[in-house]
């Protein structure tokens, strides 16, 4: 156990931080889940630039990579091209 006040606190900060970007990426997970088993092109093309502005935010904020948010836009923008 922890025995300075400081460190106590930053554990505290710590955990809370932790659930906070557990529970935004989560969600963005799930927003991409979503989009990906869509099948109609005018559904995906009005999902597509809100779940790219929350990936962006995600990546700005350091909850996921920048490079990973990227390569995750590419891929559902190729996928959302390919519908017919």
């Amino acid at each position: 156990m922890a025995n300075h006040k400081s460190s106590i606190k930053r554990i505290r900060q710590t955990e809370k931080r932790k659930l906070h970007n557990r529970y935004y990426a989560k969600t963005a997970r799930n927003a991409v889940r979503k989009l990906r088993v869509t099948t109609d092109k005018a559904v995906a093309t009005e999902m597509l630039p809100k779940i790219s502005a929350m990936l962006d935010k995600l990546a700005k904020r350091n909850v996921i990579h920048k490079n990973k948010a990227s390569n995750l836009k590419s891929k559902l923008s190729l996928y959302v091209n390919k519908l017919a």
